[in-house]
């Protein structure tokens, strides 16, 4: 399966969604994909959230609220 590329106007470029995230998202979280593909896509275009990660200070998390998302939470 080859990496997925979604558009970010927030950084200005695509950002890519490697067969190993993927594959770590479907094992940590089985009920988000293939369902909530879509919610990636959303985020990454219009994020309502964008923070520095503790982990990595050179990475970026967009996230987006949806009051329909496990009765509400953020993706």
């Amino acid at each position: 399966m080859p990496a997925t590329l979604f558009p970010c106007p927030y950084l200005g470029e695509a950002v890519e969604l490697s067969e190993e995230r993927e594959r770590h998202i479907a094992e940590r979280h089985p009920d988000f994909l293939p369902t909530y593909r879509g919610l990636i896509s959303i985020s990454l275009a219009d994020p309502d959230q964008v923070r520095t990660s503790s982990r990595m200070v050179n990475a970026k998390m967009l996230s987006r609220w949806d009051g329909n998302l496990r009765g509400g939470n953020m993706w």
